[in-house]
């Protein structure tokens, strides 16, 4: 296909994918060969990654490529992560030190049966997510409780906290108020409603299979821990957390709300004073200053790749060798693919790569609908299992855990990228599918 109109920005060259390829050799491999996921810490793969991106960067001088490097990591969106993270970490150590996150365990494990708790902490996941529409939001209020069920039954924190990141990856796809389904539907000319109807029929099984599996994982829960008894003062934080997020109100303004709320109770019932309060506050910003700089090295580093084109070469070689409607298909979802590995945010991959998908879509008479479905489904699968994306970094940072360890039990994420690859190669749903001959 001619890609003349394709809005290429800088010169496309595959050698700017060098760091991304450096961060996944020293993080990822050096992790499993070595076989402990603690060896390489992802601080140190980054730096590494990050030194070779400023390296090998075109834009002259020394300084100029490092002044690049750090407009990357000083972005508006990298910056609104930093404050998110800021005020999780905040909420977080806050609400445990008073007691919050036993009293939640305790109601949780009181209500469900222990081998239904990790379905239960997913289909809670997946509600709040779909209600909230943000994935982040809900992996800050359910992450804490998941860990606190894992030590309190003997589960792995690991698989808790995979469990939580599955469910909140649920509504992240399909949520109205979802930036991925906004930016989705937009650039391919449907609506949210139509692509939610596509979305759907791909997503709801492999969840109610997913949550299956949690069934019979939980089947060999320690179910003989005795629940303590339910202070529901001490639940409060996560109730209004939880009821103000499901009501849409932005994250930072309920995390704050959590925040306040929390000390409140905490020094009511005496959980601590004034000055335990200011200390857990603190050391919830320090727990956080690995995830904060990642982060940025992270944002700088993907900012160098984008720079010197190394986006671009993956969009042409994806969009230069199209021949059927099923390879116009694979294309948008490899383009969406590789797009969020070399972003690391779902919301920014699908901006670049929507429009090119739109171009492709019309060219091969895509429903728009699909194309849609297809963009949402692929970002949201490779934003659920990047080591480096804000939904397994918050993840780990509130369960202080890594996260590859994390990647071993993203059933969902996996799994739902498998269906879409199922929905490509079978034409399913046929219902969203037009069978015109494409236009070479």
């Amino acid at each position: 296909m001619d890609n003349t109109n394709s809005p290429l920005h800088h010169t496309p060259n595959a050698w700017a994918l060098i760091p991304l390829a450096v961060f996944l050799l020293s993080y990822l491999v050096v992790s499993i060969i070595a076989g402990d996921f603690y060896k390489m810490p992802i601080t140190v793969a980054f730096v590494i990654a990050s030194i070779v991106a400023i390296a090998i960067s075109k834009g002259g001088k020394l300084s100029n490529r490092i002044e690049q490097f750090c407009r990357g990591a000083a972005n508006s969106n990298i910056m609104l992560m930093v404050l998110i993270f800021i005020l999780a970490g905040v909420f977080a150590q806050t609400a445990k030190a008073m007691g919050a996150v036993d009293a939640t365990v305790n109601l949780a494990m009181s209500i469900l049966p222990g081998n239904l708790l990790a379905a239960g902490i997913f289909l809670a996941a997946c509600f709040i997510s779909i209600s909230v529409g943000t994935s982040v939001g809900t992996i800050v209020a359910l992450a804490p409780v998941a860990v606190g069920i894992a030590d309190k039954t003997g589960m792995p924190d690991a698989l808790m906290l995979g469990v939580v990141v599955s469910g909140a990856m649920f509504g992240d796809n399909l949520s109205f108020i979802s930036d991925t389904t906004i930016v989705a539907t937009r650039t391919q000319g449907c609506n949210m409603s139509d692509k939610f109807k596509v979305n759907i029929r791909i997503a709801l099984p492999i969840a109610l299979f997913t949550g299956f599996l949690y069934i019979l994982i939980g089947s060999g829960m320690d179910s003989s821990y005795e629940t303590g008894p339910i202070e529901w003062m001490k639940v409060l934080p996560y109730l209004v957390v939880l009821v103000t997020a499901i009501c849409g109100i932005n994250v930072m303004l309920v995390l704050l709300i959590g925040i306040v709320l929390s000390g409140i109770v905490g020094l009511f019932t005496n959980g601590f004073n004034i000055w335990g309060w200011t200390a857990s506050m603190g050391l919830g910003i320090t727990n956080m200053g690995e995830l904060i700089i990642v982060t940025l090295l992270a944002g700088g580093m993907l900012e160098m790749i984008r720079y010197n084109g190394g986006i671009d070469w993956i969009i042409l070689k994806l969009t230069s060798h199209i021949r059927s409607k099923k390879g116009a298909e694979a294309s948008i979802a490899a383009l969406i693919s590789f797009a969020n590995l070399c972003t690391a945010n779902n919301t920014i991959a699908l901006i670049m790569a929507g429009p090119i998908a739109k171009d492709i879509a019309d060219r091969f008479h895509i429903d728009p609908r699909r194309s849609a479905s297809l963009l949402d489904i692929f970002s949201c699968f490779v934003q659920g299992i990047i080591p480096y994306g804000a939904q397994l970094l918050m993840a780990a940072g509130l369960g202080h855990t890594s996260p590859i360890e994390i990647m071993q039990y993203l059933y969902y994420p996996y799994l739902l990228g498998a269906g879409a690859l199922l929905a490509i190669l079978f034409n399913y749903p046929r219902k969203f599918t037009k069978q015109k001959d494409p236009v070479y």
